[in-house]
């Protein structure tokens, strides 16, 4: 679970954009989910990422996905046109 994620969940949340019950530390716990957290790497990768979408979150999601070789679970089809595995929810 990216740390970008949880950002931009929690930023919804604050917004009243977004409605999440409970603590989303606890959920991640609870579900046995792995923290990624973002890193100099992370940062300079999605820097370097041709502007094909201006989500900032996606993007550095997207640059975690590549340096980290993981696959993003998303619906943006937006995402896909960078290449990297999507699993379509």
């Amino acid at each position: 679970m990216s740390a970008a994620t949880v950002w931009e969940i929690e930023i919804k949340r604050a917004l009243g954009r977004l409605a999440v019950p409970g603590d989303l530390r606890d959920a991640i716990v609870a579900g046995a989910y792995v923290p990624l957290p973002m890193t100099v790497d992370h940062a300079v990768a999605a820097a370097r990422l041709p502007l094909l979408h201006r989500d900032p979150f996606d993007r550095m999601l997207v640059a975690q996905a590549t340096v980290e070789n993981l696959t993003i679970v998303t619906r943006d089809l937006k995402v896909a046109a960078y290449g990297v595995p999507v699993l379509w929810d």
